[in-house]
């Protein structure tokens, strides 16, 4: 029988309050395409998304041992260096929340439970090994593959469907895109919730609940299933926002391509125990269809954002979890104090962000910026697209429409005149 302290308590608390905070913010991940092209309507997306990743929280439990078992040292863990590494991580989800940045919850909770227990254990208590093979190399690659396999799966489908009924093909691709779209959320309940469920196995250790090596106990995926789909279902929606209408302009063929390239490497990053992050995939196969496209383009300026978000992720999380671990130590009362800064923390940024609300009713109401120049990678895949029949290129390699006939029955244009 499991023996709980009133720390551990609020450990398991805080834990299941940060699966809350993956799941809204990273609803888009897996229904931002759906939504921007139309395929189905806000609430039905996300409540079709929390199901789904109920559901996928119950397939696996390998990336939730390479959480508990595999990233840092269990034996110079306690549950007050868990506490404060879940309220780096939740604080960080807010913050990128509030001003509509997908950034990667996985990391954000890698980096405040590396910045609290190099805080409490010092350096020797991260396995670096782990850290570089099975989470910063995966970061790395992940949005590179999968927007590789993106970009080409839009051509493949642009090529395959030249033919096609314009109307009845989209029809389909909008079927296909809710398939796809269901998968990826299976994909990040598979992926995602397992997190939690690798931290609070790891605070159970930690606090002597379980043994070492244990495998989560069932209340434990059951418990953090059922928080991400909540958070899930709430919706993400400045996120949405973010990723369905601010990176690039979808058309469904698009969206199919997009999710169905990032579903495929989650999947296949969750068998094999690597800590991936959804968000990461996800924006990568968006961009990576924005630019298969032909005449689709990127914004490069929310893009390069982004980029900057995910860089800071890992040291901003680890910094804010290694100072509410030295405030832990300070006893019973340090930790109360970090626990009511994050609730204050929380509420504030909450509060702020009802000045600009953003919900299921103004999701898609996204003017897109003027048009930007054209980026380097823009440029450089126009310049590899054949140009369209009709049209003559000039030695700069500008494309210029074709000069049409003149009308012989046309009748001729009067000569111009000049007023002095």
């Amino acid at each position: 029988m499991e023996s709980f302290s009133l720390i551990l308590a609020i450990v398991v608390v805080t834990a299941l309050a940060f699966d809350f905070t993956n799941g809204f913010h990273d609803t888009a991940n897996a229904m931002a395409t759906t939504i921007s092209t139309g395929a189905l309507k806000p609430k039905v997306a996300v409540a079709m998304s929390a199901v789904l990743n109920l559901v996928g929280a119950f397939l696996s439990v390998e990336v939730a041992n390479t959480i508990s078992k595999g990233l840092v040292d269990e034996s110079g863990i306690r549950p007050e260096v868990i506490f404060a590494a879940l309220v780096g991580a939740i604080l960080w989800n807010l913050l990128t929340w509030l001003v509509g940045l997908p950034s990667s919850s996985s990391h954000a909770l890698m980096g405040g439970l590396i910045g609290a227990t190099v805080a409490s254990a010092g350096l020797g208590a991260v396995h670096g090994d782990v850290l570089v093979t099975k989470v910063l190399l995966p970061a790395i690659a992940a949005p590179l593959v999968a927007g590789i396999a993106a970009m080409f799966a839009t051509r493949l489908t642009y090529r395959l469907g030249r033919k096609a009924d314009g109307r009845a093909s989209e029809k389909g691709y909008r079927a296909g895109q809710i398939a796809s779209a269901g998968l990826v959320s299976l994909a990040h309940g598979t992926n995602d919730a397992q997190k939690t469920m690798g931290i609070i196995t790891l605070a159970l250790v930690a606090g002597g609940a379980v043994a070492p090596d244990s495998d989560p106990p069932m209340w434990v995926i059951l418990s953090a299933g059922i928080a991400i789909a909540l958070g899930t279902y709430l919706g993400g929606w400045r996120i949405i926002r973010t990723m369905g209408k601010g990176l690039t302009d979808l058309q469904p063929q698009q969206g199919f391509a997009a999710q169905t390239s990032a579903a495929t490497v989650i999947l296949a990053s969750s068998h094999l125990g690597f800590s991936l992050s959804t968000t990461h995939s996800v924006s990568g196969s968006v961009m990576g269809a924005g630019l298969g496209r032909k005449g689709g383009v990127v914004r490069w300026s929310t893009a390069t954002r982004m980029f900057v978000a995910w860089g800071l992720t890992l040291p901003a999380a680890a910094l804010v979890a290694a100072l509410a671990e030295w405030v832990c130590g300070f006893g019973d009362w340090g930790t109360a104090l970090v626990a009511v800064f994050l609730v204050a923390s929380s509420a504030a940024i909450w509060k702020i962000s009802r000045r600009e609300v953003v919900d299921h009713t103004n999701v898609n109401d996204h003017e897109a910026p003027e048009a930007e120049p054209s980026g380097v990678v823009t440029q450089a895949m126009a310049a590899v697209t054949p140009p369209p029949a009709g049209t003559v290129t000039d030695d700069l390699s500008a494309t210029i429409p074709a000069p049409v006939p003149a009308d012989p029955a046309a009748p001729a244009a009067p000569p111009a005149t000049t007023t002095v």
